[in-house]
């Protein structure tokens, strides 16, 4: 199994374990010094904590969360990823309180990997799409 492989396999497990709500079995899979690359900040977050804070309230939110990877390559000591998430609407999320709704969104995703561990991700969430399926419905509609 070449690098990039390893790297992917490691890649779907921590989806997987995010998947079945396992976030600290996720987290063992990050170094320690984590790079966190978010839409929106200015500068990079950093640490395991911050990871596992930020996915605990997307799964609090939608704790049915599925994520679907349609495409995953490898070059180095990257791996690129095009994911689909699919889930239920039922636990706050930012200003929006649940709705019940399915809610349906794609990102693009970077993550860098040292040893057998990912050490940085760039991530690119279509967050807009996300907050229109769970913004309350405006009047007459």
């Amino acid at each position: 199994m070449t690098t990039t492989e390893k790297n992917m396999a490691l890649l779907r497990a921590a989806y997987q374990s995010v998947e079945s709500d396992d976030l600290d079995e996720a987290a063992q899979m990050l170094t320690e010094n984590f790079i966190a690359n978010v839409p929106g900040c200015p500068d990079p977050l950093h640490g395991r904590e911050t990871w596992y804070q930020g996915t605990k309230i997307m799964k609090d939110a939608f704790p049915d969360l599925k994520i679907n990877v349609q495409d995953m390559f490898g070059v180095g000591d990257k791996v690129t990823v095009l994911v689909h998430f699919q889930g239920t609407h039922q636990g706050a999320f930012q200003q929006f309180e649940a709705t019940g709704r399915q809610v349906s969104y794609r990102s693009v995703e970077v993550y860098r990997f040292e040893g057998d561990q990912i050490a940085e991700e760039w991530v690119a969430p279509d967050m807009l799409s996300l907050m229109q399926q769970i913004s309350p419905t405006p009047a007459g509609h």
